[in-house]
């Protein structure tokens, strides 16, 4: 199936080939013509896969018409949850629009807002916002929604688990209720169902890969380690095998710039971004890491889904997130777009109950590795898919022969394949 198949615009299809598109992903392929039609859609698709693309594309088509802008007045709203994805997803309307006379504007905090407001009076089609600027600028005034044609939720999951449910509600109540709308999300748990209900009406539902499979191509590893070690065997992990490119997370603002420390101390150059920094550091350090200036990037949640690198090597979760989405939104930075990647995870001890979230999120156990110049003392439990967590204490749910399934190997170890980092524990 082609682009063109697809019932685009030739200036649009123009744009795609000069860019060396020529084939459009699954969800792409599903979604666009549905949108093209005015249809409301649900789309869940893991990241990497063309979700941006998928709404982007049928967009600029629908508002390709000649149109005279009126001042504050948008015909387009796409809200976000990070600064780092309004940029981005920006810069691909300004790509796949660049043969249309469609004018578009990122709209987040961290900026000044003067620059913003004076965009707004000169006219714009598009507008890509943070919930939280967004009606910033709306209770002053500078915006009204009387001639919104088309609403857009990028990453609903993400703004949920963020705690914008408030600002969303307020903007929808105040958008027209004859709009298009469209919620794209990584997941589909029950509360994006429920803030789903509030936004599309009789919508076209689209689900690539299922809900609960991580981004293809990816190869996971963890490696069990003492918490004090860990920066210690980030060092080696670099040094040794010569990476040239990792996004690695943390879980605080001061530990992102205690390890940047620690890594520089061992002669390994690194940056942090997180949500301390202002936003001309944060934009300057990630294009410097796009372009392969910055090799080593520490950076907290903040970035987990404003990064697109086509080809980004690998990441490495330093500290397993609190939630297991997270951690499919950490490692979907990597094996984008039909690229392999890497996912490593340095798991200690008081990590084991988020570890065993994650793989339960994943159905499957990740595999271990020992490197065996950092023996650990505190030793990691084995993994077991039925383990849970009641009562604060850890406890196991009842043997697989009392669940009605066949208990596997997999599920007491890992069966890891030979890695080039170290031994496979077994």
């Amino acid at each position: 199936m082609s682009f063109q198949s697809l019932g685009l615009s030739a200036p649009i299809l123009q744009a795609l080939e000069e860019k060396g598109y020529s084939t459009p992903t699954e969800i792409q392929q599903k979604a666009i013509p549905a949108i093209l039609q005015g249809r409301d859609v649900i789309a869940t698709a893991q990241t990497g896969t063309g979700k941006t693309a998928a709404f982007v594309l049928p967009m600029l088509d629908k508002l390709s018409g000649e149109r005279k802008r009126r001042a504050k007045r948008l015909r387009a709203l796409i809200l976000v949850p990070t600064r780092e994805l309004g940029m981005q997803v920006e810069d691909n309307i300004r790509l796949y629009g660049k043969h249309l006379k469609v004018a578009s504007m990122c709209m987040v905090g961290g900026v000044d807002l003067e620059p913003q407001k004076q965009q707004l009076i000169d006219g714009v089609d598009i507008v890509v916002a943070t919930p939280g600027r967004l009606l910033d600028l709306a209770h002053q005034r500078a915006l009204h929604f009387d001639e919104l044609q088309m609403l857009v939720m990028d990453e609903a999951d993400r703004m949920l688990d963020m705690g914008f449910i408030d600002d969303l509600n307020k903007i929808i109540a105040r958008l027209p209720e004859q709009r298009q709308s469209l919620l794209f999300s990584a997941t589909l748990s029950p509360q994006v169902r429920s803030l789903a209900s509030t936004v599309v009406e009789n919508p076209f539902e689209v689900s690539i890969g299922g809900d609960t499979q991580s981004a293809p191509k990816i190869s996971q590893w963890l490696i069990a380690v003492d918490k004090h070690n860990k920066s210690a065997l980030l060092s080696h992990l670099v040094k040794e095998h010569n990476w040239t490119q990792a996004l690695i997370f943390i879980r605080t603002q001061h530990g992102a710039a205690k390890l940047v420390s620690q890594l520089e101390k061992r002669g390994i150059a690194a940056e942090s971004i997180h949500g301390g920094r202002s936003q001309a550091s944060r934009s300057r350090i990630l294009e410097a890491f796009k372009s392969g200036e910055i090799s080593i990037l520490v950076a907290t949640g903040v970035a987990a889904r404003g990064i697109d690198i086509d080809e980004l090597e690998r990441v490495v979760n330093y500290d397993m997130p609190d939630d297991a989405d997270e951690y499919i939104h950490r490692i979907g930075r990597t094996g984008r777009a039909g690229a392999s990647g890497e996912a490593v995870s340095l798991v200690s001890k008081d990590d084991f109950k988020r570890l065993c979230a994650v793989e339960r999120r994943l159905g499957k156990i990740l595999d271990r590795v020992t490197i065996e110049a950092f023996p650990v003392v505190k030793d990691l439990p084995a993994s077991n898919l039925n383990f849970s967590m009641k009562g604060g204490k850890p406890k196991k749910s009842a043997p697989a022969k009392e669940r009605g399934t066949k208990k596997t190997p997999a599920a007491t170890k890992s069966t890891a394949p030979k890695s080039p980092w170290g031994s496979v524990k077994k």
